[in-house]
């Protein structure tokens, strides 16, 4: 499957070679910081990525695991997951990563907005949600740009670095969704 933007291009297929680009955003501490875990080991990049290649087999498939390139490079530089859940109504959680040194660069958005259509316009999902770590203000920012309302806290909802930690969640409706125009050649 290959979902595309203008900019970026999104597919699977390449997690399958890419085990050291995985491990380039989920071994990175400073990339995992506000996260629901801790950072990978290069085995545990390689767990991610074979899980992501059998759940593309599974039917009825129930978990999207998308790969984000560079706009000029195509090198994988993020990632983003969007995971449906049976005992919820054409709902699906989702959640992306970038590596940090693309940060800032309008990646985050691009990925949340594929994420969102694929979700949305492809999958017929009526709902998504997302949370996130509430020190991670660039996440709530790119994900109200998005035009994803945050609808509360979930108190002591993540247990990392001995911790607990509380999740904000923002969560967007089909009728909410407003995919961007093409743009004109």
């Amino acid at each position: 499957m290959t979902v595309r933007s203008q900019s970026s291009w999104f597919f699977e297929r390449s997690f399958s070679s890419n085990v050291e680009a995985v491990f380039a955003i989920y071994g990175s501490p400073e990339a995992t910081q506000h996260l629901s875990f801790e950072s990978r080991s290069h085995t545990g990049a390689d767990s991610i990525v074979a899980r992501s290649m059998a759940s593309a087999k599974t039917t009825p498939r129930t978990e999207y695991a998308l790969a984000a390139t560079g706009r000029r490079t195509r090198e994988l530089i993020g990632l983003g997951r969007l995971a449906t859940d049976p005992r919820q109504q054409r709902a699906a959680t989702f959640g992306f990563a970038l590596r940090p040194d693309h940060w800032g660069l309008g990646y985050g958005l691009e990925t949340v907005r594929l994420l969102l259509g694929f979700g949305f316009d492809d999958l017929g999902l009526h709902r998504k949600w997302g949370a996130r770590s509430p020190l991670n203000e660039a996440s709530a920012k790119t994900m109200a740009a998005a035009g994803i309302t945050e609808g509360g806290t979930i108190r002591e909802h993540v247990h990392k670095g001995g911790q607990w930690r509380d999740s904000v969640v923002r969560a967007i409706l089909e009728r909410e969704w407003a995919p961007e125009p093409e743009p004109r050649r």
